[in-house]
């Protein structure tokens, strides 16, 4: 059957429409927005414990320079205010640490000895609190993290707090920007992901501690910060 001239310039008028929304969706998908739903702001208005483990599994992303590096959270931390002694609101609110008391979804940076610490201001409506991103495992942009960091072993590329902000270019510039914004250039997606098992243990690197276990991560992981597991209560 013969088409027509008007059946002929309709099909190529469709193709050419897919073969635009292919190229869109490529574009996208280079970029970051396809298949990748960003956390809401909702998710982070609860007990940071249990957004510290509800964040492992999810994604890591930083915008840097057109280039979007990504990662999953594999180890987390979390850490309330005037009850909690290794937390940053343990003294109250100072203007260092106000943003733990404010808005969640925002990013809460610092540093110790010398490195860039992210963290995610987490808590109830009217609460104190945040989580202490400790690991992700690399997912894209990896050669970019390496010229970051100035290292090509993989596995002890993001394993640790300050490797991962050294890695993905975090400084005190990006902190107070809110995670929950697609224009954002730090940002914490969704995203579906083999089932895993979730360990906890003690804080790592703190004086006194609380008598529950808040730190979370993916047992087996070879991403996860190396360090024993602390098993023993420390002082409170």
């Amino acid at each position: 059957m013969i088409e027509s001239p008007i059946e002929v310039s309709q099909n190529l008028k469709a193709l050419v429409l897919e073969k635009n929304i292919l190229i869109i969706l490529s574009q996208m998908k280079r970029d970051g927005r396809v298949d990748m739903k960003i956390l809401p702001r909702e998710f982070y208005e609860r007990d940071p414990a249990e957004v510290a483990r509800e964040l492992l599994g999810k994604v890591l992303v930083r915008r840097l320079d057109g280039v979007f590096l990504k990662g999953m959270i594999v180890e987390t931390e979390a850490y309330y205010g005037l009850e909690d002694p290794a937390s940053k609101a343990y003294r109250g609110i100072k203007k260092f640490n106000e943003l733990m008391f404010r808005d969640v979804g925002k990013t809460f940076i610092y540093m110790v000895h010398g490195n860039w610490l992210l963290n995610i201001v987490a808590h109830p409506r009217g609460g104190v609190g945040a989580v202490l991103i400790r690991a992700i495992e690399p997912l894209e942009g990896i050669e970019v993290m390496m010229k970051n960091r100035n290292v090509r072993d993989i596995h002890s590329l993001t394993n640790g707090p300050g490797k991962l902000t050294k890695a993905l270019a975090i400084t005190k510039e990006l902190n107070g920007v809110y995670v929950t914004e697609r224009v954002s250039k730090i940002q914490i997606a969704e995203t579906v992901s083999e089932k895993f098992e979730i360990q906890e243990s003690y804080r790592i690197g703190v004086k006194k501690d609380l008598p529950v276990k808040l730190r979370f991560f993916i047992q087996g992981n070879r991403f996860v910060s190396r360090h024993k597991i602390q098993n023993k209560k420390l002082r409170s």
